[in-house]
């Protein structure tokens, strides 16, 4: 079982950037797909990205296509998401999430494990 904590979330003015880690620990890390999410008030969860164990695979929703960059360190146990280009339809809650797989999937219900979210506020 990989245990997942996210950080740096917080407020940027529309155009700005944000940069979001999630920390990994237990389960071999570099075995799990990462994928992180986002859920806005009064929306359902939705797939933002998602990396492959060994990083040579990304994938993106196409709202967020050409704007955000999904990373990871598997020496440091860290994925990350750069969101360059912010809008205010970016601001929800953002979730990292692990799946026990080298399969991708953008099914929140196909990932195993997720961190606490992290506030993302992006004002117009």
């Amino acid at each position: 079982q990989v245990q997942l904590v996210a950080s740096g979330g917080g407020l940027v003015q529309a155009g700005g950037s944000l940069s979001l880690s999630c920390a990994a620990s237990g389960r071999t890390f570099s075995s799990t797909y990462m994928g992180w999410f986002r859920q806005a008030p009064g929306k359902e969860r939705e797939f933002v990205a998602a990396i492959s164990w060994s990083g040579a695979r990304t994938d993106y929703a196409d709202s967020v296509k050409g704007r955000f960059t999904i990373s990871r360190d598997n020496a440091k146990n860290t994925v990350y998401l750069q969101m360059n280009s912010l809008k205010p339809e970016d601001t929800a809650v953002y979730y990292c999430a692990a799946r026990y797989s080298f399969r991708f999937s953008s099914r929140s219900d196909d990932y195993n494990t997720w961190g606490q979210g992290t506030q993302v506020t992006v004002s117009s």
